[in-house]
């Protein structure tokens, strides 16, 4: 009996992380081919506005599967109208391969929400659900529930333990953007991409008017931190009138302050290496604390932005020892911007209109205090600024 694997997704775009899993697919499922299935329209998510056509990325995933003797992409969904649903896509194969065995790939996201899938019972009939699961904490238990669960309904599922690249096409799209996404992309993918422009490699971004540096911006942050940003930018446009800063630098750093907090600690020092920067040990140790590095790099060469601004945004989070009023402004807005909610924000808000130098000194000692509290180590250049403050 020919077995035939179902990989579905958006592919936008496809990446090394979307081969390895294929490969080992193959490999674990003793996988004849494996079809690799680009949706036209995906039913449970919008994508961005930067992304590609559907047929692109049938063409990017044609590129990608090239040399792999068992992977094939397949346009069996480009072909129909609407949203492409897995349901129809499972039975239309089956009528193509009656007496295959047929399984269907999936990540643990994809498996958890399965019930809300449109009409799951007629998936379950056609195929055996195969389950990649990275082993993250508490994750194994849930997928395992779960399996239980749709067991004692009659599925068929396994799963496979799959420790490969962990990049999501939504991070690589914001990697390409910054300019540094070379290693997890097919060199012909990455060719693809380069020559037709897409996911915006090739965007003219420096020296953005306000409201399209706004715009862009916003694309390139997680939903949750929207809000913040705005603030931030808010916030720090009042401190400076109320101070006799630069306005536009002041709103162009706060709107930019956070750009690139959406990527991880790996891909925070993946950013860093691309752009030649030396790390010191407490970096290297704490990746997560690098997007104020990272955002001002990204700032500096991305987006075009002055030295006023870049110094702003790098040292937003820990500060340094002589500070200057916009990077005293920017430090100071980031911590008590109006969506911010903590004991003793409603004193630093006060303090910032009213004694600036002495907002930026509670803000410090308040950081210091929380980084005990959680057992964490405090940067050199927090440390720095304290003693500047009380010298």
């Amino acid at each position: 009996m020919e077995r035939i694997g179902i990989y579905g997704g958006t592919f936008n775009p496809p990446h090394m992380g979307h081969i390895q899993a294929a490969q080992r697919a193959v490999e674990v499922l003793e996988l004849d081919r494996l079809l690799l299935i680009p949706d036209r329209i995906a039913p449970h998510k919008d994508l961005p506005d930067n992304s590609a056509t559907a047929w692109q990325r049938l063409e990017m995933l044609k590129l990608a599967v090239a040399g792999q003797p068992k992977m094939e992409a397949c346009d069996i969904e480009l072909k129909r109208e609407g949203p492409s649903y897995t349901y129809e896509t499972v039975e239309q194969l089956r009528r193509q391969y009656p007496q295959a065995q047929l399984y269907l790939l999936m990540g643990t996201d994809m498996f958890l929400s399965f019930d809300t899938w449109r009409e799951p019972e007629r998936i379950l009939q056609n195929t055996v659900l195969a389950v990649a699961y990275r082993g993250e904490k508490g994750e194994q238990e849930m997928v395992e529930a779960k399996k239980d669960l749709l067991e004692g309904q009659g599925a068929k599922i396994l799963l496979l333990n799959n420790p490969v690249n962990a990049i999501s096409s939504t991070q690589l799209r914001r990697l390409l953007a910054f300019r540094c996404a070379e290693g997890f992309l097919p060199h012909d993918v990455a060719g693809y991409i380069q020559e037709n422009g897409l996911y915006d490699v090739s965007a003219a971004w420096k020296n953005l008017p306000m409201e399209q540096l706004e715009h862009v911006v916003v694309s390139l942050l997680k939903p949750n931190r929207v809000a913040h940003v705005l603030g931030c930018r808010d916030t720090c446009v009042e401190l400076a009138k109320r101070w006799g800063a630069d306005t536009t630098d002041a709103a162009r750093a706060g709107l930019l302050h956070d750009i690139t907090k959406a990527l991880d600690g790996p891909l925070q020092l993946t950013l860093c290496q691309a752009y030649g920067k030396i790390l010191s040990d407490f970096s290297r140790k704490y990746p997560k604390t690098l997007h104020a590095l990272t955002g001002s790099l990204v700032a500096e060469r991305i987006f075009g932005e002055n030295e006023a601004v870049v110094s702003a945004i790098r040292y937003h989070t820990t500060g340094k020892a002589d500070m200057n009023l916009l990077e005293t402004i920017v430090y100071v807005a980031d911590y008590m911007e109006p969506n911010r909610s903590f004991p003793g924000v409603e004193r630093l808000r006060e303090l910032a209109f009213s004694d600036l130098r002495a907002a930026l000194k509670l803000g410090l000692e308040m950081t210091m205090e929380h980084l005990k509290r959680q057992g964490s180590e405090v940067s050199p250049e927090s440390r720095e600024a304290l003693a500047w403050l009380n010298g």
